[in-house]
Formats: C-alpha cells, sequence, structure tokens
C-alpha cells in the first residue's frame, strides 16, 4: 500500500469536508479511505472497501452508535476496524472479519492519516507546525488539485529562485526590485528534527537581519513560508497529497495574527489562489511528471533546498510500501 508514500504522516484534506454524520471518501497515493467520525466525534479512517467482497464503504452510513455500515450487505465497522454487527450470521467469528483501519487524527482544520495500518508499529505523533494550531491566529484554507505528480509540487514549494520570475505580479514584486543583471542568490539548508529550513538572500543582504522569509519543509510533504512582517505572524502552509500518479492535491492554510475578522478572509483567500494557479501553470507544464534522480537534470548551485528533498525522496519515501493487512475469507 501507499508505494512511494507509506509510514509517514500526512495532512490529507480539509476537515470540514467531512459534514454532518456521513462518510467521506478520499484517495491518498493511490490508496482509497473513507473517512468518519465515531460516536464521539472522534475521526476515523478505514481503507474504503469492504474485507467481504470490495465494496466501498464510503457508500455507505455512519449508525447512530458511529459505526460506518456497508451499503452491500449492512454489515458495521467500528473506527478500528472490527465488525461490530454481521447481520443474517449471528454465529460470525466478527474477531476475524476486520476492516482495514489507519492512524487518523484532526489536527489545525485539516484531516490527517498514517499510511499504514493500525495493525502495525504504532507510530509517534506527527510533527506539526505551531502556526497551524495557534489558538491566536486567523486561517484560511484552499484546497484544490494538479494534474502533477506530487514531488513536482513540492519541490516548487521549496524553491524560492523562480519567486520573482513565475510570481512577478504578486509576491514576487517585492523581490524583483532587489535584482541586478549580476545578482547573486545565496541559499542556505540547516537540517532540523522535522525535516529542514532553507534561507535565501540577494547580494549582500544580511541574513542574521531577521527580516528575510524563509521556509520550513516538515517531512515528508509540507512547506511553511515565514512572510517577515515586523511584530506579527504571517505564513504560508501549501501541502502537496499525492492522489495518484498524475494529481495532486494541494492544501494551502494561511495563518496570520493581524486582520483576523473572518470577513478578510476572502481577501487573503483571492490572494493565495492569484499565486497558485501561476505555479500550477508551471508544475503541470514539468517532463517528467516524477521528479527524476539528481543526476538526470542538471541543477545549479540555487537548487540546494530542492536537492535535499529529491535525496529525501530516493533515500526514504521511493523505496518505501506499506504491507497490506490480511483478510480471513471465511468465518
Amino acid at each position: 500500500m501507499f508505494e512511494g508514500f507509506a509510514n509517514v504522516w500526512t495532512p490529507v484534506t480539509l476537515a470540514r469536508r467531512l459534514k454532518g454524520s456521513g462518510p467521506l471518501a478520499v484517495t491518498v497515493a493511490g490508496e482509497r479511505l473513507v473517512f468518519f467520525r465515531d460516536g464521539t466525534g472522534k475521526v476515523s479512517a478505514l481503507l474504503d472497501r469492504c474485507p467481504h467482497r470490495g465494496v466501498a464503504l464510503s457508500l455507505g452510513k455512519v449508525t447512530k452508535a458511529g459505526c460506518l455500515e456497508c451499503p452491500f450487505h449492512a454489515w458495521q465497522f467500528d473506527g478500528g476496524g472490527n465488525a461490530v454487527h454481521v447481520p443474517l450470521n449471528p454465529d460470525a467469528k466478527r474477531e476475524r472479519l476486520f476492516a482495514t483501519a489507519l492512524p487518523a487524527r484532526e489536527i489545525g482544520g485539516l484531516l490527517w492519516v498514517f499510511t499504514a495500518a493500525t495493525d502495525q508499529p504504532e507510530p509517534a505523533e506527527p510533527q506539526v507546525p505551531d502556526s497551524l494550531v495557534r489558538d491566536d491566529l486567523a486561517r484560511t484554507f484552499i484546497e484544490v488539485e494538479w494534474a502533477a505528480h506530487w514531488t513536482r509540487a513540492m519541490e516548487n514549494m521549496l524553491d524560492s529562485p523562480h519567486v520573482p520570475y513565475v510570481h512577478a505580479t504578486t509576491i514576487g514584486r517585492f523581490v524583483r526590485p532587489l535584482l541586478k543583471s549580476d545578482s547573486t542568490m545565496h541559499v542556505t539548508w540547516e537540517d532540523t528534527s522535522y525535516g529542514g529550513r532553507t534561507t535565501s538572500w540577494i547580494d549582500t543582504e544580511n541574513p542574521a537581519s531577521g527580516a528575510l522569509a524563509y521556509l520550513d519543509f516538515y517531512k515528508p510533504n509540507v512547506m511553511v513560508l515565514n512572510i517577515p512582517v515586523p511584530k506579527q505572524v504571517f505564513r504560508m502552509h501549501a501541502i502537496c497529497v499525492p492522489v495518484k500518479a498524475d494529481r495532486v492535491r494541494m492544501l494551502v492554510v494561511g495563518a496570520r495574527s493581524f486582520a483576523r475578522l473572518s470577513l478578510l478572509n476572502p481577501l487573503f483567500n483571492a490572494s493565495n489562489m492569484k499565486i497558485v494557479k501561476q505555479d500550477q501553470a508551471v508544475v503541470e507544464s514539468s517532463f517528467p511528471s516524477e521528479v527524476p534522480p539528481a543526476a538526470d537534470e542538471v541543477s545549479v548551485r540555487t537548487d540546494r533546498a530542492t536537492l535535499q528533498f529529491r535525496r529525501y525522496y530516493f533515500e526514504e519515501l521511493k523505496p518505501s510500501s506499506a504491507p497490506p493487512r490480511r483478510h480471513l475469507r471465511v468465518a
């Protein structure tokens, strides 16, 4: 399961999509998942197929007790994948009729999942940027899909040199006045417990001034851009969720300590969407769709951050796959 994206915590979609008492189908790295809330409101996730006849559980309903009922034969499963009711078969050994459950969380307005079944070793909790969960920040949310491999989208989010060109009419307009024909961009990378931090500056700008933007990379697929605003917090989170080989779900979360009135959110979202569309046009044109090994493309000094991501992808993620949980045929 989850070839090339196994055994990691990842946000998968906006929590507000899980409306009311119904289930929600979401595809992550080629695997169909279904989210639902149990009787206490806690989020649960199962592979979106019944172990009985492979039907999509997301076509079913959530019972008053918070169990997910299959639409085919009305088998009911709790958040741990346990069969709690098998109609017409009172003698069935329900402990052998389980669906495949995955660890799930609801954090920062997002639904998260760990890409391995719950019968695997218990994962550590996800490392989450504080700006996703701080109560003193206003947040905006965007969810769109691109026709691209998630790795190209992720590298784009870690790439500082494209900003003054691709985003010349948006965020790049603040950078372009700094550029001269012989300008030099300096790019640093620092390993962190959650992934890495990359900082960039042009020519003689002092990186110790504290006035620079920087990017944090949270493995496996979260970028946090710190936008320098005096005495304020202003951050953009770009999350690149693999759907399948040629599709990526882009989650963009803005966080700010100023202008916190919710009626201003549409203005911030409109600005963010314009930036997203500028990136989309470029990323979707990339060939090959998936990032290749570093030796297969030419690179320069300012590619330091994207090369760090590519190394992580090929050394840690690409070889990974989570073993499927086996089901018994008769009980």
